[in-house]
């Protein structure tokens, strides 16, 4: 499998985590370097290991896995997209207790999970195709904690200039992910 190959692979799984990092950001309004970082890392680390598990697993688990994994995804996405926008329509002395921080703790394992479910597919492809799986993960998690990175840096940009507005569309953007999530599940069938 070619380098370019690879690298289309890495950037089409990569579009989830972009929007998602946007969003993200968006929501948050000012990050820092260590927020960048985690939620780079993590969508990075998410999005190459669940090609090895679909790799490890072949094609003896794929029938257990299609039947819910878009519920999963839309299930994830949408509980964050929920919580964005209700967080962004409350008043201001909520505003005052401070928010979570979506790049830490559950809320940063689900979206990781939720981004990178695609990812599995692309495991288990690979395994069916006889390629080797460490050069083709390490490509995909560079990409996608670089194209991450810059969601986030882009969305705070976005999010110091609009407000509460653009948090809802960051909210509707989530909600919009995992509703593609599953019409393209449905469409398949």
């Amino acid at each position: 499998m070619s380098f370019f190959v690879i690298l289309g692979i890495a950037v089409g799984l990569a579009m989830d985590t972009l929007a998602v990092a946007i969003a993200t950001s968006v929501m948050l309004g000012r990050v820092t370097g260590r927020q960048v970082f985690r939620f780079s890392f993590h969508f990075g680390l998410f999005q190459a290991t669940m090609p090895v598990i679909g790799w490890l697993a072949g094609t003896t688990v794929v029938e257990y896995i299609e039947g819910y994994d878009h519920w999963v995804a839309f299930g994830l996405l949408a509980f964050i997209g929920v919580k964005a926008i209700y967080e962004a329509l409350t008043d201001t002395a909520r505003e005052a207790e401070g928010r979570g921080d979506p790049t830490r703790g559950l809320s940063l394992v689900m979206l990781s999970t939720a981004t990178s479910i695609d990812a599995l597919a692309v495991g288990l492809s690979f395994a069916v195709l006889n390629v080797r799986i460490w050069y083709p993960v390490a490509v995909i998690g560079l990409v996608t904690a670089a194209i991450t990175c810059l969601g986030m840096l882009v969305g705070s940009r976005l999010g110091a200039r609009f407000g509460r507005r653009i948090e809802i569309v960051g909210g509707l953007i989530l909600l919009a992910i995992g509703l593609r999530i599953l019409v393209q599940h449905f469409a398949a069938l």
